[in-house]
């Protein structure tokens, strides 16, 4: 893929002050995209922002809850007011809450649902009529290997990241015709800090060392290899591709339970 593939395209990254949003956010910008780092973390969104406009790039921060339609309307208002468009939209932002259904409070579950999913929804309306009104766009969302396969107390998360597959799906149908094209990925084990929610920092080596002896290929996947397939569902590159799940997981979806 040739450098600045994404000249004069805005990309709008919600939870793009770390993880693999972050990762996203300088990829794009390094690709020659103008970005808008969402985040509901003030001080990391600011931080983050300054550091890729000090490299030349054109990047703002908007602090955003994407569970407010008001927050996620003044973001995308932002966006168009300060580089007249909104090309791309990377729905990144999610939680994660551990409780079996039974034992989950319904705020907690609510939690969940509103940022994973209805957070998805939220910035996809209040973008979509500026893409339509270019006649082109690109909508990529995050969801996860968790929507096929999970584990005791991933109730609400697997829930939440199953729907955005759905979803993703039905938007590509309806935005087709507007030459906007909607795709999502779903990664696997990757190594950010959201993963590590929860983990004492005594014991945190240990537990990487461990849950990369469970990958096929023996590491924990990374941020970046997670951006470069949002790059390539943004460009032009993947022009004939809408509707589609792309798994990143290192292969960990295709193994079964086995002691050999």
């Amino acid at each position: 893929m040739e450098k600045h593939t994404l000249n004069n395209k805005t990309a709008i990254v919600t939870g793009g002050a770390s993880g693999i949003g972050l990762a996203t956010a300088r990829l794009l910008a390094s690709h020659g995209a103008n970005v808008v780092i969402a985040d509901m973390n003030r001080s990391a969104g600011i931080t983050e922002t300054n550091a890729i406009s000090s490299l030349g790039h054109k990047c703002i921060f908007v602090e955003t809850d994407v569970r407010i339609p008001q927050q996620v309307k003044c973001l995308v208002d932002r966006t168009v007011e300060s580089f007249n468009s909104a090309d791309i939209l990377f729905n990144n932002a999610g939680v994660e809450i551990h409780a079996t259904i039974h034992e989950m409070s319904e705020e907690d579950w609510n939690a969940v649902i509103d940022t994973n999913l209805k957070g998805a929804f939220l910035c996809s309306k209040y973008t979509i009529p500026h893409m339509v009104r270019r006649g082109n766009g690109v909508i990529i969302n995050n969801s996860s290997l968790m929507a096929h396969l999970t584990l005791p107390g991933y109730g609400a998360y697997s829930a939440s990241k199953a729907g955005l597959i759905g979803l993703t799906k039905a938007m590509a149908l309806d935005l087709a015709t507007y030459g906007i094209r909607v795709n999502i990925i779903s990664p696997g084990s990757i190594d950010t800090p959201h993963m590590w929610i929860g983990v004492e920092t005594s014991e945190l080596n240990a537990i990487k060392v461990a849950c990369a002896e469970t990958q096929p290929f023996g590491r924990i996947g990374k941020s970046d290899e997670i951006a470069k397939v949002v790059l390539f569902l943004a460009s032009e590159d993947a022009s004939y591709i809408t509707g589609s799940e792309i798994s990143v997981d290192g292969g960990l979806g295709a193994r079964i339970a086995t002691s050999r």
